[in-house]
């Protein structure tokens, strides 16, 4: 792994630290895998993926089975320990390099432009800070480097918006890891100076109520290939 050059390589290993909600999300997220049809999701968010990966918020490590052999490598950050040990496991199952890393979405400890390609799965709703998570994705996105996303957000109607805006004021946050059910992720990456490429709105799961954590979107961005503002090294 390349790590930033020029700055402190040590990394605070518990950034973010939710034990109970992480027993809960690793249950959940294996089940969901086959009953909610999610590895089928995971297999067209990665599909045509090439060189070196960096996913972001890796949970527990479902995606790695999911990387065509033509990826490289892959640097997989999670910030919270007991998920981060699941990845561990998960990444010597993998056929293709992962290399689990401790790490901040918004202070990625790896250098600048390093990589082909980053992915965001179901992370976005948890940063503590977007704006600044963006820009650290572009600062170690090659120009013209892809995005794959797949994040859950705000949708439905005018009642479930409000409903969504509610919880995230209250209770659902601090019972589910820091996650927020109102945030635009679509919105968020092109303020961030993204290209968006196609995407898709779907609900998961598929069949089902609509809950207020079902609107989903699926796409693809870009960091702009004359991109040179997204710092240094």
């Amino acid at each position: 792994m390349q790590l930033r050059s020029g700055r402190s390589t040590k990394v605070e290993r518990d950034t973010v630290h939710h034990p109970l909600f992480a027993r809960s999300y690793a249950r959940v997220s294996v089940a969901a895998e086959t009953r909610a049809g999610m590895a089928g999701v995971r297999r067209r968010l990665l599909g045509g993926l090439s060189g070196r990966v960096i996913e972001i918020g890796a949970g527990n490590g479902l995606n790695f089975a999911h990387y065509p052999g033509t990826v490289s490598e892959i640097v997989a950050i999670e910030p919270e320990r007991a998920l981060r040990a699941l990845a561990v496991e998960a990444a010597l199952r993998a056929q293709v390099p992962v290399d689990v890393v401790p790490g901040a979405a918004e202070a990625l400890p790896v250098k600048s432009e390093a990589f082909d390609a980053v992915v965001l799965s179901l992370v976005l709703c948890s940063v503590r800070d977007v704006p600044r998570a963006l820009a650290e994705l572009r600062r170690v996105l090659r120009p013209g480097g892809e995005v794959r996303f797949f994040e859950h957000g705000r949708g439905g109607g005018r009642v479930m918006r409000l409903t969504q805006r509610a919880l995230d004021r209250t209770v659902w946050p601090p019972l589910a890891g820091g996650c927020h059910m109102a945030r635009d992720p679509v919105g968020a990456l092109r303020e961030a100076g993204f290209e968006l490429g196609p995407y898709r709105r779907m609900l998961m799961p598929e069949k089902g109520p609509a809950l207020p954590t079902s609107f989903c979107v699926m796409g693809t961005a870009w960091r702009p290939r004359g991109d040179a503002a997204a710092g240094g090294s």
